[in-house]
């Protein structure tokens, strides 16, 4: 026996005016249902997905452009969410964090696909990170291409070509600070990273004769 699909609807013998769960005894034109309130079978109406377009708008890096998604009337979109764009014109799929959502009549923080006239995302497949390092009292700006999925931990050292740093504190897209040793965040939800040079010390800098006969070595 296949697993019962549960939609929600009026129960004319219970609820006549707020929808309760049911479980669909059968599908097709003539949907039938029983009431898990007092378990009443009876006839029901259920709307079906309708599959919408919808324009996205999506910034990466410093630049922006637009793609069509294909969506069901099914689909809630909050901002805050991850979404996979599929661009079948250009052939393209970009996974997005939704920043804004437009309707017909409003900006909203949540809506249904088929009210929804522009998803307004940031591309979270590559991004770029801006990188504050300190190095005694410079400051030397660099920016490194990661995956958004990428990690950066404070405490830890990074490396970005030649150059190695220890990160001291991360700013987040939202705006936060966070100085913990440990903490950690992933590149598609950060603003700017704040660390130190590391030098690292030449094999035979600061050794002494005296300790590398220590060793077997004569001078």
């Amino acid at each position: 026996m296949s697993e019962e699909v549960e939609v929600e609807v009026v129960c004319p013998s219970c609820s006549p005016k707020i929808e309760v769960p049911h479980d669909v005894l059968k599908d097709g034109q003539n949907v039938i249902v029983r009431c898990q309130e007092c378990g009443n079978v009876h006839p029901a109406t259920l709307e079906r997905a309708k599959d919408v377009t919808v324009k996205v708008i999506i910034s990466k890096g410093q630049e922006s452009f637009s793609c069509m998604n294909k969506m069901t009337t099914e689909d809630m979109v909050s901002v805050g969410d991850e979404i996979i764009v599929d661009d079948e014109e250009a052939d393209e799929v970009y996974p997005i964090i939704v920043t804004a959502i437009d309707t017909t009549q409003k900006r909203v923080e949540e809506a249904n696909a088929g009210d929804i006239t522009t998803i307004w995302g940031r591309a979270i497949d590559e991004v770029i990170i801006k990188i504050s390092i300190h190095q005694g009292k410079h400051t030397e700006a660099l920016q490194k291409r990661v995956h958004g999925g990428y990690e950066f931990v404070i405490g830890k050292t990074d490396r970005l070509g030649s150059k190695e740093f220890e990160i001291t504190k991360i700013k987040k897209r939202d705006g936060g600070f966070l100085s913990g040793r440990g903490a950690t965040v992933e590149a598609k939800n950060i603003k700017r990273v704040f660390a130190e040079e590391v030098k690292r010390s030449g094999w035979a800098e600061g050794r002494t004769a005296w300790s590398m006969r220590g060793r077997g070595r004569s001078w």
